[in-house]
């Protein structure tokens, strides 16, 4: 049975410019999760998504490594109740 969760996730480290936020956009599409990702004015990324809790934390353990050119140095991870309140996975600007 699917349980639904929600995650608000902050990630620090070099994880502006290079390309982290696709990263993190397409891993979300392709698990059916919905939200968003969105870079921060302190250099960090913020990522709040909801769905299937196993394929949240799936998605946890793809944002400690990032894309290529990342250098994630820490992901705060704060769970939360499903609210459905997105439609889709998005960039935001």
């Amino acid at each position: 049975m699917m349980e639904l969760a929600a995650l608000h996730a902050t990630v620090r480290g070099h994880v502006q410019g290079v390309f982290y936020r696709a990263f993190v956009e397409s891993h979300a599409l392709e698990m059916n999760l919905t939200g968003y990702v969105r870079n921060l004015p302190d250099d960090s990324v913020e990522v709040v998504a909801q769905g299937d809790r196993k394929k949240l934390e799936k998605l946890v353990e793809l944002l400690k490594k990032g894309p290529p050119a990342a250098k994630v140095e820490n992901v705060e991870v704060v769970w939360g109740k499903f609210t459905g309140e997105f439609t889709q996975f998005g960039v935001k600007y």
